[in-house]
């Protein structure tokens, strides 16, 4: 059977640095799959959020303005 024609650009394993796969996309294997989805899931990926100003803090912005 015939290699299948490439719809997209060759990427490279945002894990490994390997080129990916077309099965396991955008990952190189099952394997980085599951380190991508264990980052996820501890929290490594989390945005962090702006504090918001303590009541009686006169430095913050009144909210509505």
């Amino acid at each position: 059977m015939a290699e299948p024609t490439p719809l997209r650009p060759r990427r490279i394993c945002p894990i490994c640095k390997k080129p990916a796969s077309q099965k396991d996309f955008p990952f190189c294997s099952g394997r980085c799959k599951a380190i991508d989805l264990g980052r996820w899931l501890g929290g490594s990926y989390a945005i962090p959020a702006a504090e918001a100003g303590q009541p009686g803090d006169e430095t913050a912005a009144p909210e509505g303005e």
